[in-house]
């Protein structure tokens, strides 16, 4: 199978509400393009079989929570397929929360508005953290979800780290 790339400015019906809007804002939306998938290989290594896409190339967006004095506070974090977030030691200590955990898989797609397997960095909910490990800002050209199952966006990794309130930060994943 092969893939088409188009402008995702030009193609935002492919991609998810809150999605669209943010790459409206986004000065640097005219280098991210998109490419329509089957949404059943959406997940990461199923499209790397697929569509023989490099498993380094893609990115997974994770949302992680925690709590801390009956206050919860959200991350999301952004990290290369081939590795795993550090949530038990990396993202706990940045949260400052004694325990956290993956966001609840409902909540996750409802308060982003994204479908689960295509929640994206891109027009994530205002106040949420922003948590991209610095390999991601190395990739040439990245993989990421839509907001959708049926597409994924490429744009070059250091273009992560520069999302409004993005924090690169050294081993967040393992």
């Amino acid at each position: 199978m092969s893939l088409e790339f188009l402008p995702v400015l030009d193609r935002l019906d492919l991609v998810a509400d809150p999605v669209a809007k943010a790459l409206r804002d986004w000065p640097h939306a005219g280098d991210v393009r998109v490419t329509e998938i089957d949404p059943e290989l959406a997940d990461t290594a199923a499209m790397t079989e697929a569509y023989g896409t490099d498993l380094e190339q893609s990115a997974n967006c994770v949302v992680i929570s925690g709590k801390r004095a009956g206050e919860e506070r959200l991350a999301a974090c952004v990290v290369r397929a081939d590795t795993r977030a550090d949530v038990n030691k990396r993202v706990k200590q940045l949260l400052d929360v004694r325990k956290c955990s993956f966001h609840p898989m409902e909540r996750a797609v409802e308060e982003t508005g994204m479908e689960y397997g295509g929640i994206t960095p891109i027009g994530l909910p205002e106040g949420w953290r922003l948590l991209v490990d610095a390999r991601i800002v190395e990739i040439g050209d990245a993989i990421i979800g839509s907001g959708i199952r049926g597409s994924k966006l490429f744009l070059p990794g250091r273009l992560l780290g520069e999302l409004p309130g993005a924090e690169v930060v050294e081993e967040l994943a393992q």
